[in-house]
């Protein structure tokens, strides 16, 4: 399985949760909701979840094995990375 697309939907600048981002999986299938967490000093990724009855979450969709985790992981996260340069970029050009 390929991520064939990412696209960084929206930003935070306050607190640990940075992005909020849709991937898409052999062009065939979308993920919506993937979260960029900054805690810790380091970045990761939590997929989209649902909130159960008795307060707890549940992934709605993750990886099977922790292979396919890290290739996520570092896809989103540096899909993130490369948003944040362009926006920064368009930034210095409107100066």
């Amino acid at each position: 399985m390929q991520i064939t697309d990412i696209k960084i939907r929206k930003t935070f600048e306050e607190g640990p949760l940075k992005a909020v981002a849709s991937m898409t999986l052999d062009d065939q299938l979308a993920v919506h909701d993937v979260k960029v967490i900054y805690a810790r000093d380091r970045y990761f990724v939590v997929m989209p979840s649902r909130k159960n009855p008795d307060g707890t979450f549940r992934d709605m969709v993750h990886p099977i094995n922790a292979a396919f985790r890290n290739e996520m992981e570092s896809a989103v996260i540096s899909a993130y990375r490369d948003y944040l340069a362009q926006q920064e970029a368009a930034a210095e050009e409107a100066l």
